[in-house]
């Protein structure tokens, strides 16, 4: 179905809340979705491609999971490595190709069958503050020493 959804208004408790094109509002229950693609432009009809893993280990900073549908289906993405930003019904996921039509796909916990950590991506920012904060002892001295 083609449509919008406000979010996070729209993922409501026990289902989406989805405006058609015409105007229509509809609810539509979790246990009948797969899955919930936002998209750039409702033109290009393909929105669920075969490949949907990641070739190499992702880029983005957050938690690579790979989602398992009860149909034995699978889907990798990045979500934020934040537990107070997962959503209570769901998984909102950045999917492995940026330049496909998905910007982000929605996956009800109902849907799944499994969800696995693949690994924990971290900001390069970070890794380089804490190598510079290790420094030796004596660095650190002098650095005290500059603002005495």
């Amino acid at each position: 179905m083609q449509g919008f959804i406000q979010t996070p208004g729209g993922l409501q408790a026990d289902g989406l809340e989805l405006l058609t094109p015409e105007g229509t509002l509809v609810t539509i229950p979790y246990s009948e979705t797969k899955a919930v693609c936002f998209v750039r432009d409702f033109e290009t009809a393909e929105t669920w491609k075969q490949n949907r893993s990641f070739a190499a280990r992702p880029k983005s900073p957050g938690l690579w999971i790979q989602l398992r549908f009860r149909d034995g289906d699978t889907l990798e993405g990045v979500i934020p490595n934040n537990l107070m930003q997962v959503e209570p019904a769901g998984y909102s996921v950045v999917p492995p190709d940026p330049t496909f039509q998905n910007q982000r796909v929605f996956v009800p916990k109902e849907a799944l069958e499994s969800v696995q950590v693949l690994g924990v991506i971290s900001s390069p920012l970070r890794r380089r503050m804490k190598e510079a904060a290790k420094g030796t002892p004596e660095d650190r001295d002098k650095q005290l020493e500059m603002f005495d």
